[in-house]
């Protein structure tokens, strides 16, 4: 595949399958705002990003939807490439 497979068809077309399903973060639970699109989405941390369950620097499949998950754009980078998901409110270990 030549070019950026994020800017192919089938990765857009998985975008807009899981978007439409209207889930909430997978990593915080709360709700997404599905209403920002456009430019301003790319940079509005509240905003819907696909992040992957398995991350891709790990072997992850970019268009496998069974790998796909509804986040927020914010908990998406927070995340990185790790493969455990902090839960929210055990900032500590007592």
């Amino acid at each position: 595949m030549a070019g950026n497979p994020r800017n192919g068809r089938r990765y857009r077309t998985l975008c807009q399958q899981q978007r439409a399903l209207g889930l909430p973060c997978w990593l915080c639970g709360k709700d997404i705002d599905y209403s920002i699109t456009g430019p301003l989405a790319s940079r509005h941390r509240w905003a819907f990003t696909l992040d992957h369950l398995l991350p891709l620097t790990k072997g992850g499949d970019l268009l496998d939807p069974a790998n796909a998950r509804s986040a927020h754009r914010r908990c998406n980078s927070a995340r990185g490439n790790r493969m455990t998901v902090k839960t929210a409110g055990t900032s500590r270990r007592w």
